[in-house]
């Protein structure tokens, strides 16, 4: 039986700043933690994890550089859908996830041209100086240390990169919602045609409106789920969460991420950060 009943006004999306009532087994794998003061306006936390421990993405709108134990560093950009790719067990990995619609001005790149995809930050920043940070990463004697030097090379980046499309964010907040607001009323509270809507929730969080109160109803389910001791009724969660009812709960997961939602909240393994290799 649930705990209670879900409220879909005061339960918020979980990021390393918020409490958290229950621990869900499908975070178990990731330690998170908040950026350094400074940072918290472009980023949502840094973090570190086995990636061997994942099999299953969990798709989201954020970019995250993460740096992996075989040297390399990466740029896993926002998914529309989830994708598997297995790890040895014990591959270390940390890196920093950027608040939606902070990344792509902070890495100089519109979110959609990363959408879906991975890639070797050498091809941004060019071989010197992405070996350089590699290096420097590698050097640190534990992930703490490692963190820490993601973090500053994210810091440099910051003192040069425009501000965040503000409107983008306001809108992504407005459409995170239980009853995510329509775009037409968007139109007239943000003042921009639907075109230019479009526009710019793609350059900042790589997919148009539509796609985007997808993925930020999935990650609402969790949300919820971990708000509670324990699991809920999916049919609250549903309802909860902006969708019909428990039927169309379960299409979206199984076409976003493969699944069930029983799965989704049950398996230890799903994860919420990119995979980082291609």
């Amino acid at each position: 039986m649930p705990d209670a009943v879900l409220d879909p006004v005061t339960t918020q999306r979980r990021t390393c700043r918020g409490p958290v009532v229950a621990r869900l087994v499908v975070d178990q794998w990731l330690v998170e933690r908040p950026p350094a003061p400074d940072l918290q306006g472009h980023l949502v936390c840094t973090w570190r994890g086995d990636l061997g421990a994942m099999r299953l993405p969990l798709p989201d709108e954020c970019l995250d550089v993460v740096w992996v134990d075989d040297g390399s560093i990466w740029l896993s950009g926002p998914e529309t859908r989830s994708w598997s790719r297995g790890y040895p067990p014990g591959t270390a990995a940390v890196g920093v996830r950027f608040k939606p619609g902070s990344g792509p001005v902070v890495l100089g790149l519109a979110a959609s041209e990363v959408r879906d995809t991975r890639i070797r930050m050498d091809e941004l920043w060019g071989d010197r100086k992405a070996r350089e940070l590699a290096e420097r990463v590698a050097h640190r004697p534990d992930d703490r240390g490692r963190e820490l030097e993601v973090e500053g090379a994210v810091r440099r980046l910051i003192a040069g990169a425009p501000p965040v499309d503000q409107v983008a964010v306001e809108v992504a907040a407005r459409l995170g919602q239980a009853r995510p607001t329509l775009v037409r009323e968007l139109r007239r509270l943000v003042g921009l045609s639907e075109r230019q809507i479009h526009r710019r929730c793609t350059a900042a969080f790589g997919y148009g409106p539509a796609t985007l109160v997808r993925i930020l109803r999935l990650h609402r389910v969790l949300d919820l789920a971990r708000a509670h001791q324990r699991r809920p009724w999916l049919a609250d969660l549903a309802a909860a969460a902006g969708y019909f009812d428990q039927q169309h709960l379960s299409h979206e997961v199984r076409a976003i991420v493969g699944t069930t939602p029983g799965t989704l909240l049950a398996a230890p393994d799903v994860r919420s950060v990119h995979d980082v290799a291609a």
